[in-house]
């Protein structure tokens, strides 16, 4: 199998990813739930994850890191906990429907949404921030790169207009935690929400929420926490006031030993080599006969996805296409993103996602490029 799925989830994991969670399995119990060695094993390798992301996204301390099981969980949490009836919402048709669908459900409960639009290579239109602008205007909630495109939002220009305001900035990290820098301070961002199972390299079922010093949301969900108990509320102080609930502590050993790996390879080494092996598969497809390729290539500052389509065909075919011929794994169709495919015109036909990391190689690449050039000339 060649896997180039990886926007989705990546695989193959750092081996110690995966020998960490066997290791979980033998010696974690339930942190803060005792004193026992178990717990307290727990307890470090939880803590000690909370330390390694802090230190990556350069948050004032690790009690700023609560633990959620993916990255929409994180923005649910951010999304219905910061806002009330009567606020305004800045946004972008870019945006995965992680993002969408909360701000949805908000919407039907009183807040207004304005959605920044996009040209036709996907990219925000940042001179409309201006205008969106309204005295009740509250936060602006937006991806750092779209799943579909790679392109990577200007999050610096987005951060001068959130001071200028003094706006809450909240951020979806999902497809560039641990693949692009990230520094909530100097970036001025307030929430930031991410995912284990991509950048990051670690397990499938954990994630995160950075949440700025000073900035109190609402709980999405209230429960145990092992400390507390006799308390009718969920605690105040962070990370408990996100935590309810056992943690997926034998996912976040994994997710530990992942950030490991990051630190020790580097993530610039990383993002280097994955854009390599993207800027390769746009070089070999781009001048196919038929093949349109979506996102703006005219900027190096993107994360490592080419999406395209073969002339009229389904997307949906193509994928099927290039796994039942070339065992070439792929995404296809709308990739929850259903308004950004609107500003593209992909509606109906969807879209064909190629997405690298730094395990593939250029013959898996290469394979890649000859399979849409073979799909091509048959059509």
């Amino acid at each position: 199998m060649i896997y180039l799925d990886n926007a989705a989830t990546t695989f193959p994991k750092p081996p110690e990813v995966e020998h960490a969670v066997i290791e979980a399995f033998h010696t974690l119990g339930n942190a803060g739930r005792g004193a026992h060695a178990a717990t307290l094993d727990a307890s470090r390798i939880i803590y000690g994850t909370r330390e390694r992301l802090a230190e990556l996204f350069h948050a004032q301390d690790a009690s700023r890191i609560a633990f959620t099981g993916n990255v929409t969980e994180s923005l649910n949490i951010a999304i219905q906990g910061l806002f009330e009836p009567g606020d305004h919402v800045i946004t972008s048709v870019c945006e995965h429907n992680s993002v969408l669908r909360p701000l949805y459900l908000m919407e039907q409960r009183g807040v207004k949404v304005t959605y920044l639009s996009a040209d036709s290579k996907g990219r925000i239109a940042y001179n409309e921030l201006e205008h969106a602008y309204r005295p009740d205007t509250k936060a602006v909630v937006i991806t750092h790169a779209s799943n579909l495109t790679g392109n990577v939002t200007d999050l610096d220009r987005i951060a001068s207009f959130t001071q200028k305001h003094q706006l809450l900035f909240v951020v979806d990290a999902a497809q560039t935690a641990g693949v692009l820098p990230i520094d909530v301070q100097k970036q001025n961002i307030d929430v930031l929400c991410f995912t284990g199972h991509k950048g990051l390299l670690g397990p499938q079922g954990t994630g995160g929420i950075y949440v700025r010093k000073d900035l109190d949301i609402r709980p999405l969900l209230t429960g145990g926490t092992g400390v507390q108990s006799y308390s009718k509320t969920q605690p105040g102080e962070m990370p408990t006031a996100l935590e309810a609930g056992t943690l997926n502590g034998h996912g976040i050993a994994g997710l530990y030993a992942a950030l490991g790996y990051l630190q020790k390879t580097g993530i610039g080494t990383i993002y280097k080599q994955e854009m390599a092996l993207a800027d390769r598969f746009y070089n070999g497809v781009k001048d196919i006969s038929g093949v349109q390729i979506y996102g703006d290539f005219t900027t190096e500052n993107r994360v490592a996805v080419v999406s395209l389509n073969i002339r009229d065909l389904d997307s949906g075919s193509v994928s099927d296409w290039l796994w039942e011929d070339y065992e070439i794994a792929v995404r296809a169709g709308a990739h929850c993103a259903p308004l950004m495919h609107e500003a593209l015109g992909t509606k109906e036909q969807g879209a064909v996602r190629f997405s690298f990391s730094h395990f593939n190689t250029d013959e898996e690449v290469d394979a890649a490029v000859r399979a849409v050039w073979e799909i091509a000339e048959e059509t």
